[in-house]
C-alpha cells in the first residue's frame, strides 16, 4: 500500500514538473514605471487566463532611463522577449540594428490602418515592428459649468471660438485659456499642433513637408500660425510664467473656461478634482477645411529578435491587437487610446468624446514626428516649440515663426533645401 502511495506522490510531482516546465514566462520591457498596477493587475490576469501556459512579467524602467538601459540589456543578452516601443525613430534604430522583428505577418496587424501603423514602420511603409499600442488625442477640455453659466455653446469655427473667448473675457470670471509658454512644448503640442492639421489638411500636409511639396511658411501651416497667435489676448495675466503643471492647477480649480489638451491629461483632471464637470470638443475648423485630430501614437510592443520564446510572444502581441485587449487597456489608462481597429467601449465620458471623433474627423500626427526631427541641431520639434512661445508672448510674427521653422528645416534637410 506504502509503495502505491509512494509511486502516485510521484508521478503527482512529475505531472507537475511538466506543467512547470511547459509553462513559458514573457518579460516586458517598458518605461510606463505608472502602470505596474494596472498591468499586474488587470491586463496580465485576462491574458493569464486565456493563455493558462503562458505567464507574463511586466519589468518597467524608470521613463528618462528606459532607452539607455534597453540599449544596456539588448548588447548584454538580458533584454526580456517583449520590447515596449516609443513612436519613431529609437524603436526604428531597433529595427535596423536587428533587435526587434518584422510582425507583417503577425495575427491581427490587419486591425491598423496606416496612419497607426506609421510610427512604428520603416519609412517607406513596408515593414513594420511593432504592434500599435495606444495614441493620445488632441482637442480642447472645457468646463462645463462656465459654458452654461455663460450661455455658450460647443464652437465648431475659429469665428465661433474667437467669440466664444469674447464672451468669456467679457464675463470677467474665468481666463478663456488655459495654457502658459514658460515651457515652451505646450504652445506647439496643445496650440500649433492641436489646430494646425485642420489647416494643412491633415496627412496631405505632413507627408507634404517629408516630400517637399508643402512648406511651413506657405499655405496651411503658416494659416497655422496666424491662428495660433488669436489665442494671445486671451491667455491668463502672466501666461509668460505659467508652467505646465500651474495651467493644469488652473483649470481644476474652476479658474478657466477652456484647456487646450491632450486627452493624456483626462486622467489627471479626474484625480486632481473629481468634482469639475468635464467636456471635450474637436480642434475648430478653419476656413472650409474638414476636421483632422491629432491621433498621436504614443506607445507600442515588438518582439526582441534575441528572445527565445519567440511563438509565445506573438501569441501575446495577437492578443493586444484584438479587442479584448482594447477593452481593459483603454479603460484603464482613460486618455490612452487603443489604435486597433475593433470594438470596445469607454467608461469616461469625455475620453469616449475624443474617441468619437475619429468617425468625425480625418487623422494625422505631429508634424514634426516622422523623420523631420532626425537632425540635433537644428531640430525641427524644438524649433516648433520655440516659435510658437514666441508668437504667443508676441516677440515674432506669425510669417516670422514660419520663415524660421522652415529656414532651419531646409539648412539641412534635403527636400526643402531652396524652399
Amino acid at each position: 500500500m506504502k509503495g502505491m502511495l509512494l509511486t502516485a506522490s510521484l508521478l503527482s510531482m512529475c505531472a507537475g514538473s511538466l506543467a512547470s516546465a511547459q509553462k513559458t514566462t514573457l518579460t516586458i520591457e517598458s518605461w510606463r514605471n505608472d502602470d505596474i498596477k494596472i498591468w499586474r493587475e488587470s491586463i496580465i490576469p485576462a491574458f493569464e487566463k486565456q493563455y493558462p501556459n503562458i505567464h507574463v512579467v511586466f519589468s518597467p524602467s524608470a521613463p528618462t532611463e528606459y532607452n539607455a538601459v534597453l540599449d544596456a540589456k539588448l548588447k548584454a543578452g538580458t533584454a526580456g522577449d517583449l520590447i515596449t516601443c516609443r513612436p519613431f525613430d529609437k524603436s526604428l534604430e531597433l529595427y535596423k540594428a536587428k533587435q526587434v522583428i518584422s510582425l507583417n505577418t503577425l495575427p491581427g496587424m490587419n486591425n491598423f490602418d496606416a496612419v497607426a501603423k506609421a510610427a512604428w514602420s520603416t519609412d517607406d511603409g513596408k515593414t513594420t515592428f511593432c504592434v500599435p499600442m495606444a495614441s493620445v488625442i488632441h482637442g480642447f477640455l472645457y468646463d462645463k459649468a462656465a459654458f452654461t453659466e455663460l450661455g455658450l455653446s460647443v464652437p465648431k469655427t475659429e469665428t465661433a471660438f474667437l467669440a466664444a473667448l469674447d464672451k468669456i473675457k467679457a464675463s470677467g470670471k474665468y481666463v478663456p485659456i488655459v495654457m502658459g509658454t514658460k515651457d515652451q512644448w505646450e504652445s506647439a503640442t496643445m496650440g500649433y499642433q492641436n489646430i494646425g492639421p485642420t489647416a494643412w489638411s491633415g496627412e496631405t500636409g505632413r507627408k507634404g513637408l517629408i516630400s517637399g511639396a508643402a512648406q511651413y511658411n506657405k499655405g496651411g501651416f503658416l494659416t497655422a500660425f496666424n491662428s495660433l497667435a488669436k489665442w494671445k489676448p486671451y491667455l491668463a495675466p502672466g501666461y509668460q510664467a505659467l508652467a505646465y503643471p500651474d495651467a493644469q492647477n488652473m483649470f481644476t480649480q474652476g479658474r478657466g473656461a477652456i484647456y487646450p489638451a491632450g486627452s493624456w491629461d483626462i486622467g489627471t483632471f479626474r484625480q486632481m478634482n473629481p468634482k469639475l464637470d468635464l467636456g471635450a470638443f474637436p480642434p475648430y475648423s478653419i476656413g472650409s477645411n474638414k476636421c483632422v485630430i491629432d491621433d498621436q501614437p504614443d506607445i507600442g510592443m515588438g518582439i526582441n529578435a534575441a528572445g527565445k520564446n519567440q511563438a509565445a510572444a506573438r501569441t501575446f502581441l495577437t492578443w493586444v491587437a484584438s479587442d479584448g485587449f482594447a477593452q481593459i487597456y483603454a479603460n484603464a489608462l482613460p486618455g490612452f487610446f487603443p489604435l486597433a481597429n475593433v470594438k470596445y467601449t469607454l467608461k469616461d465620458p469625455v475620453a469616449q468624446e475624443f474617441v468619437n471623433w475619429r468617425t468625425q474627423c480625418a487623422k494625422s500626427f505631429r508634424s514634426s514626428y516622422q523623420v523631420l526631427s532626425r537632425n540635433a541641431n537644428p531640430n525641427n520639434e524644438n524649433d516648433l516649440w520655440n516659435a510658437s512661445s514666441q508668437l504667443l508672448n508676441g516677440t515674432l510674427t506669425p510669417q516670422a515663426a514660419a520663415d524660421m521653422v522652415q529656414k532651419n528645416l531646409a539648412s539641412w534637410y534635403a527636400p526643402q533645401k531652396g524652399k
